[in-house]
């Protein structure tokens, strides 16, 4: 393995900072609302970084993609309409319709020319989603959607980057937001989002999500996964009007999968379930202290 000519610094803290090697730069410059980079790294393939912080990257993003989507597609009894905020690179889409149940998903991402540059330099993550005549994708800000809409969801993923300071994220990962949402979702809805790393000392944010959804959902769920792109541990934390992950047994977590999902799954199964609903004691203590 060659020695990088250039480097990404992902700051992770003010002192901490996770570097990526830079092989080849592929798009670097500056959307309406956000600084977009698209590289490539000879451990982890091609990456999306935006705003400095890795979005996804080709070796490991189905293990985020797959943890994000499926424990609530899974979950709901029978997802038909789902709504998708944010998710640019068309991954998301694509898990939500190896679903066979699906017959409407709606995307809503504010940055076209983000899509744009995935569809363009990282046509994989989508791998034809986009030409999937169930999906349909909006260019505006999901708040704004939320405001407007007048259909109904069975599940909502929000696939939103972080909400780093003035970022196009930030008022997404509100009460209010959350609110609009559940709203909108029918009366087995579920929604289900990314909440920042989950690693010991890094859970500010996973505990927040989680505090934030117990004052909207009688059910929230929280789990994590290890995405290596990430640095560490990715929490993740579902609210539901009435459908709890406890409740589903490895068996029928592999009967859904079996008799729902078309395509290959690669790290969600009846197995992974069960280790979603184990998260590890620095993880339980976390969510406890910021709800009490």
């Amino acid at each position: 393995m060659k020695k990088a000519n250039s480097w990404l610094f992902e700051e992770i803290t003010p002192d901490f900072y996770q570097i990526f090697g830079i092989e080849k730069m592929l798009f670097s410059g500056r959307t309406r609302y956000q600084k977009v980079e698209i590289f490539e790294n000879q451990t982890f393939g091609k990456c999306l970084v935006l705003d400095g912080k890795i979005q996804s990257a080709e070796k490991d993003e189905y293990i985020y993609h797959e943890a994000l989507v499926h424990p609530a597609m899974i979950l709901h009894p029978d997802p038909q309409v789902v709504f998708i905020g944010g998710g640019g690179e068309g991954a998301t889409l694509r898990e939500v319709l190896k679903h066979s149940t699906v017959r409407r998903a709606v995307m809503v991402d504010i940055d076209e020319e983000v899509v744009a540059l995935c569809r363009k330099h990282l046509p994989s993550f989508s791998a034809g989603a986009f030409e999937d005549p169930r999906a349909e994708v909006i260019y505006m800000d999901a708040w704004e959607y939320f405001e407007k809409a007048g259909e109904a969801f069975d599940v909502a993923i929000l696939d939103f980057s972080d909400p780093v300071p003035e970022g196009p994220s930030v008022r997404l990962f509100t009460r209010e937001f959350f609110g609009m949402v559940e709203s909108k979702l029918r009366e087995e809805g579920i929604v289900v989002l990314q909440a920042g790393p989950a690693s010991a000392g890094f859970t500010d944010l996973l505990a927040s999500v989680v505090s934030t959804l117990r004052t909207i959902f009688p059910v929230v769920n929280y789990y994590s996964a290890e995405v290596p792109s990430f640095g560490g541990e990715w929490g993740f934390a579902l609210g539901s009007k009435k459908h709890d992950l406890f409740s589903l047994s490895p068996e029928e977590v592999a009967l859904r999968i079996r008799e729902r999902v078309r395509g290959e799954l690669k790290f969600y199964d009846e197995i992974t379930h069960r280790r979603f609903l184990s998260p590890p004691k620095h993880l339980r203590e976390a969510v406890r202290e910021e709800i009490t």
